[in-house]
């Protein structure tokens, strides 16, 4: 035992710590990159940034951008309102349109089919590669609205004068996408032009008034109580019926509104009692909570309707009083298939004269006996009566009290621009889930011709803005490694951050996540316990905020060798794959906008910025070596304007900018000086490596596959050591794996990794190309100060699992030696399957010392460093990783999983396990000048008494009482109300 103690195992971690690094250094080129760095620190500068000033200009020239989309939507509602001024009703209009639907369809004949004639499309970049005409719209229709209509036939043809405005905005503003007008009557005029895909079972179920850029441009805040009626009659088909109808009226409703739903029979039942005498924000849990209560509403008993709406009165007069819910609209919706009480006493005590809540009412079912009944409570508290027979007729019917809400709005003639939340319509367009997400800015259209005093809403006219667009506008160089810029709506909700994670993997198939478009900031930001970050956004302040934040980045992991009677293990110390840092926040709001804006500076990497000089003859010599790439996701010049330019890739539109070639060319000028002085300082090491290569054979440093380095600005070289055939990785620097570039939303996670260690150390990780079963370590080095990281990597080294999920036993005696510590991590962007079952997200391993060398794949990052540089130092390894089964039926849900903090200042520790027959020994010795740990333990000793350390997320259960519940449940978050409100208009009776 003693013959393999402490020291031996010293000199054998200083043995493998030595030769590793010798090689790292040799095929990494860190010293040269180190002196050329070296050399050129005189004539750097270092500038100081300014958070709250960056904040403000990024703010401002989003501001600027979207001022632009709507100029666009404000010059289509002009055109479509002069349009239908011009327009005379017939009823007897023929009219052949282009039918996105039947476009390109052919009959038996081979002959155009009626609608469909031909219909030019092409693929086009800006619009992800789809099939489109850019020349003209086309129409979409839902499947239960006929196509020749006379009122579509009339809408349509009023609206082709809307195809001239389309193209004159996109030649006006070419970052412009989807413009779109969606009809009062259910058409959906798209520009550019698309072919309509039915789903499977060949419907058009999309109708443009169920969205909620639409609903939201017609109609003001509301706060909705639905009264149904639950009694015995009720049976049947007309409680499903009954059921749709509240379904539907839940689909119109948005987070700036507020709703409650109370059935009734012999007595008032509140669906869910816990918002017994309040209204809750209609925001998606609550919707969706709604849907399911409902569904499990049952008829029985007598219906009694005056106490059911005596309560709704009190309700929405408490709220309207005390300052809550929207301070707009209000109103019952009454579903029953009938109604004989005398109930006037009551609106003559809660609603009349004032009348400020509106009553509509639905009778279910074919009766007509007490439509009158229904129909008088409608007509005498400024609602509308409609009676739904069948549940073809719910879509239709419900969409008329949104008509009725729009008309103060319509008779005035406002013109409110909405904004929407974070949106992926995967509805509308299939290759959105790889494109999320974007917002939509859209006003409604109305009549100017007075036919009637209730006015007519002829629309809603919108465009969609790709929220990627905007983040182009907080450039990932001025903002650090670890900085970041992110957006968030008037009610808390989160637009675009880089850990909002909106998709999930459902088999091979990625799929929007239910609650994608309204994950609040706290659930991203969730070290902001106070919510004081979330409360100063969401009031649309301007501002400053420090937090201590960890980081989840990546997970760690083992390497073992059995040598009888020894277990040798490598362990991988991933402290990047949790990062402590403290983060500045800078805020504020985005003129005209219901978005606030957040930057993100973490301290020793986003304060300063350095400045070099280098003439541009010599850095277009060094730009043009063949081994350099830029970031082709960042902006270094702007080439999705003029068509000419979108074939460019970022590097060859930066010499050509350089060169003159192209001087219409809009260019950033400090990134291009930042590019062309990290061109010059890095361009010998092209020579360097080359000669490496050249005088390589078979036997000399089996493994060295790769060398490459990255900068600060986006830049990167590379050299293979070995033919591509014989890459571990093939994806690795490429778009198939984009962890490992530089994208718009993160560093590269080598970089990130090599941030956070000591200057002089060599960073290794574990990476493996998906699905190829063949892990590997990789090696990365830094140099530069904490703001501009040079970094070379060379997959050297196969991978493991977690060290605990090998040796439970040995994990569990570090953890209460202090050697490690475990931190516990939260998801609130989870999917949980139902039942909830638990799954490992590692993999098998095996794999002493210089074995590791021949046979393992290993990405190794060094870390050095020019005077002055600081980096944090404590390192730890693990993250959860949770698989779920191709069928499992997924839900959103809260997980927590732990983490392992190494404590890098116990370098050395060893101990005795009982074990029940036997003792097992075991030594850890950390290898100098790395995140490596050898641990050597006696292999003979069986200790699987011991249970294995998991990495396992595990769903978080909310066990509480009933009151507390209730308090969890009725709960607001704070938002900020919509500024406007319409709704009354003396007109409207």
């Amino acid at each position: 035992m003693h013959a393999w103690g402490d020291r031996k195992v010293k000199s054998w971690a200083d043995a493998f710590g030595g030769e590793i690094y010798s090689i790292m250094t040799k095929y990494s080129g860190s010293l040269l990159l180190q002196k050329k760095y070296k050399d050129v620190e005189p004539i750097l500068k270092i500038k100081e940034v300014n958070g709250l000033e960056l904040v403000k200009k990024f703010s401002e020239e989003m501001e600027s951008m979207l001022r632009r989309k709507v100029e666009a939507v404000e010059r289509l509602v002009e055109a479509a309102e002069d349009a239908d001024l011009k327009h005379e009703f017939n009823s007897s209009l023929v009219f052949d349109y282009y039918n996105s639907l039947l476009i390109n369809e052919k009959d038996e004949n081979d002959n155009y089919v009626e609608l469909g004639d031909e219909f030019i499309l092409e693929p086009n970049e800006h619009f992800n590669n789809l099939l489109v005409n850019t020349t003209y719209s086309d129409v979409q229709l839902p499947t239960n609205v006929y196509n020749k209509d006379p009122d579509i036939l009339n809408g349509v043809y009023m609206s082709e004068a809307l195809n001239p405005i389309f193209v004159d905005n996109f030649q006006r503003d070419p970052t412009l996408t989807w413009q779109y007008f969606g009809s009062s009557t259910g058409f959906f005029r798209l520009y550019p032009g698309i072919k309509w895909m039915p789903d499977e079972n060949g419907v058009i179920s999309f109708d443009c008034r169920n969205r909620g850029w639409y609903i939201q441009a017609a109609t003001s805040p509301k706060d909705i109580i639905i009264v149904v009626d639950i009694s015995g009659s009720m049976k049947g088909l007309l409680m499903t019926i009954a059921k749709h109808t509240i379904i539907t009226i839940l689909d119109t409703l948005g987070e700036n509104d507020f709703v409650n739903i109370i059935a009734y029979n012999d007595y008032v039942h509140y669906v869910e009692p816990c918002f017994k005498g309040i209204l809750v924000q209609a925001d998606r849990d609550n919707r969706e909570h709604f849907k399911q209560l409902v569904d499990e509403l049952q008829a029985k008993g007598v219906g009694t309707v005056n106490k059911a709406v005596l309560e709704s009165f009190k309700i929405l007069r408490e709220f309207r009083e005390a300052g809550q819910g929207g301070l707009c609209n209000q109103a019952i919706m009454l579903i029953t298939d009938g109604a004989v009480e005398d109930y006037e006493s009551v609106f003559e005590k809660y609603n009349w004269p004032d009348r400020k809540v509106r009553v509509f009412t639905y009778l279910i079912g074919r009766e007509v006996t007490f439509a009158q009944n229904v129909k008088w409570i409608a007509c005498n508290n400024k609602g509308y009566y409609t009676q739904i027979s069948t549940l073809a007729d719910v879509q239709e019917n419900v969409m008329e009290y949104l008509h009725v809400l729009s008309r103060p709005m319509v008779i005035n003639h406002d013109h409110d621009i909405i904004w929407t939340e974070a949106y992926m319509d995967s509805a509308l367009f299939a290759s959105q889930a790889q494109s999320c997400c974007h917002a939509t800015v859209a006003m409604r259209s109305s009549a100017k011709k007075k036919i009637t005093s209730h006015g007519i809403l002829l629309g809603v006219v919108g465009s969609d803005v790709p929220l990627r667009e905007l983040l182009k506008l907080a450039p990932r160089y001025k903002l650090g490694v670890h900085g970041y810029a992110f957006l968030n709506t008037n009610n808390g909700y989160i637009l675009s951050h880089p850990d909002l994670r909106p998709l999930y993997r459902e088999g091979k198939k990625l799929k929007p996540k239910p609650n994608y478009n309204s994950v609040d900031l706290s659930e991203v930001e969730w070290e902001d316990q106070d919510e004081i970050l979330r409360t100063a956004m969401i009031n649309g302040e301007t501002g400053y905020l420090a937090m201590d934040v960890k980081v989840p980045v990546d997970k760690g992991g083992c390497f073992s060798k059995r040598l009888f009677p020894l277990s040798f293990f490598l362990i991988y110390l991933s402290r990047n794959g949790f990062l402590f840092l403290t983060n500045d926040y800078f805020f504020t709001d985005i003129s005209g906008t219901p978005f606030s804006l957040g930057v993100v500076l973490s301290r020793g990497h986003g304060e300063y910025i350095l400045l070099g000089n280098t003439s541009v003859e010599e850095g277009l010599h060094d730009l043009l070596q063949p081994d350099l790439t830029l970031a082709n996701e960042w902006i270094y010049c702007i080439t999705d304007i003029d068509p000419d330019h979108r074939k460019l890739s970022q590097l060859e539109a930066m010499i050509r900018f350089l060169t003159g070639e192209e001087p219409d060319l809009e260019c950033d000028e400090d990134l291009v000086q930042e590019v062309l002085f990290d061109a010059v300082v890095t361009a010998p090491m092209e020579a360097y490596w080359t000669a490496l290569a050249l005088n390589m054979s078979d036997e000399t440093e089996q493994g060295v596959e790769m060398a490459f380095l990255g900068t600060r600005a986006g830049l990167m070289r590379s050299l293979l050591y070995v033919g591509s055939e014989k890459l571990s990785n093939r994806q690795f620097l490429t778009l198939g794996e984009k962890e490992s570039i530089f994208t718009m939303d993160h560093f590269p996670l080598w970089y990130r990794r090599a941030a956070e260690h000591p200057p002089g150390s060599f960073i290794y990780s574990i990476t493996s190309e998906e699905g190829s079963g063949n892990p590997h370590l990789s090696t990365t080095a830094k140099e530069g100060d904490g703001e501009n990281k040079f970094v070379t990597h060379s997959p050297l080294l196969p991978a493991g699992k977690f060290f605990g999920e090998v040796d439970g036993s040995v994990m569990n005696q570090l953890l209460n030696m202090g050697m490690f510590r475990q931190v516990t991590m939260y998801d609130y962007q989870a999917m949980c399957k139902m039942p909830y079952h638990h799954h490992s997200g590692a993999q098998p391993l095996l794999s002493p010392i210089y074995t590791f060398l021949a046979a393992a794949k290993w990405l190794i990052t060094l870390c050095l460093s020019v005077p002055q540089s600081s980096f944090l130092t404590s390192s730890l390894f693990a993250i959860a990783a949770h698989k779920h089964k191709k069928h499992d039926m997924l839900q959103p849900c809260d997980t927590e999983y732990p983490v392992f903090v190494y404590e890098n200042t116990i370098r050395e520790t060893n101990g005795l396990i009982e074990c029940g027959d036997c003792q097992k020994m075991f030594v850890a010795q950390q290898i100098a000048n790395s995140n490596l740990l050898l641990l050597v333990t006696d292999a003979a000793c069986d200790c699987s008494i011991f249970p294995p350390v998991l990495l396992e997320a595990k769903e978080v259960k909310y066990i509480l009482l009933l009151s507390q519940r209730c308090d969890r449940m009725r709960s607001q978050k704070l938002r900020r109300r919509p500024d406007t409100c319409h709704a009354f208009h003396p007109e409207v009776q």
